[in-house]
């Protein structure tokens, strides 16, 4: 599955158009490099967002065969191993 679509269907972003304009700025890493919205994403990948308000780092444990993913499935697909909220400090 596409790293947008995985981002989606596992709620880390809102919406694909927003994953694949992460991903086109380079505010996505898979395994510690910059990666676009068309990547593959594979069981063990170390995904991490550095968005403007967040850091979130978290490991994929399984794709979704379907596609979607019930929120109260979500700790079988992906594990969070760090979330950080940026300050407004941090931002500016």
């Amino acid at each position: 599955m596409r790293i947008d679509k995985f981002l989606k269907v596992s709620f880390l972003l809102k919406r694909r158009t927003v994953a694949n304009e992460a991903a086109d700025e380079g505010f996505i890493y898979v395994n510690g490099k910059k990666v676009k919205p068309s990547y593959k994403v594979s069981p063990g990948d170390i995904i991490e967002l550095d968005m403007w308000n967040f850091y979130k780092k978290v490991k994929v444990l399984n794709i979704p065969e379907k596609g979607n993913i019930p929120k109260k499935d979500i700790e079988n697909f992906i594990e969070i191993l760090e979330y950080k909220p940026k300050e407004t400090d941090d931002i500016l």
